[in-house]
């Protein structure tokens, strides 16, 4: 038989785990979103296959997210209500980290059903809500480094540094005057 306090420790540390893979599957599908907009093949790989591990990832980091949450819902120590996961900064646990994790849920719940309903609301709300990933992921990863019990150690950092790295590496890549997108506005604008 398993004592409580057993299912408290796999409580927390289920919680801990999806945050933290969530994290890196969250990194990578905002890195691939980034690469797919460029319009050029990533590692030999065409487009669309960039697209769709964009969108495995996505949805890995959506349902990872949930389960993280629902993990610590269930754990004592962390004392969540269902108030903490909707309206930010109520939590008793370090209510700063904890209400910009709150904050990434809430963009990332409209960029879900946006993406759900992308048929109906059309390419350009969809893209405009999508620019959301981009406070989305930021503030993702300082949750993961404020309120996160991993943080003192050396391979975390590492990771959350490696994931920095990866995002820091695609928007450098797209923010280059070869892009893409830059490259049609440049060819528009020299034939006016």
């Amino acid at each position: 038989m398993i004592d409580q306090a057993m299912m408290d420790q796999a409580l927390w540390t289920l919680g801990r785990g999806t945050g933290i893979t969530a994290l890196g599957f969250l990194t990578l599908s905002v890195a691939l979103g980034i690469a797919t907009r460029s319009g050029r093949p990533l590692l030999r790989l065409p487009r669309f296959a960039v697209a769709d591990v964009h969108r495995f990832g996505a949805l890995a980091a959506t349902l990872l997210i949930g389960s993280h949450m629902a993990l610590l819902f269930f754990d004592p120590y962390a004392q969540l209500r269902l108030i903490d996961f909707v309206v930010p900064f109520l939590g008793a646990y370090r209510p700063v980290w904890l209400g910009l994790g709150t904050l990434a849920f809430d963009i990332l719940a409209v960029i879900v059903l946006t993406s759900m309903l992308r048929h109906r609301i059309g390419l350009r709300v969809f893209r405009a809500v999508h620019w959301a990933t981009y406070a989305l992921w930021p503030l993702a990863l300082a949750h993961a480094l404020g309120n996160g019990t991993d943080t003192g150690h050396r391979w975390f950092l590492a990771f959350a540094a490696s994931c920095a790295l990866l995002v820091a590496i695609s928007l450098l890549w797209r923010l280059r005057t070869d892009f893409v997108e830059y490259a049609r506005t440049r060819i528009s604008a020299d034939t006016r």
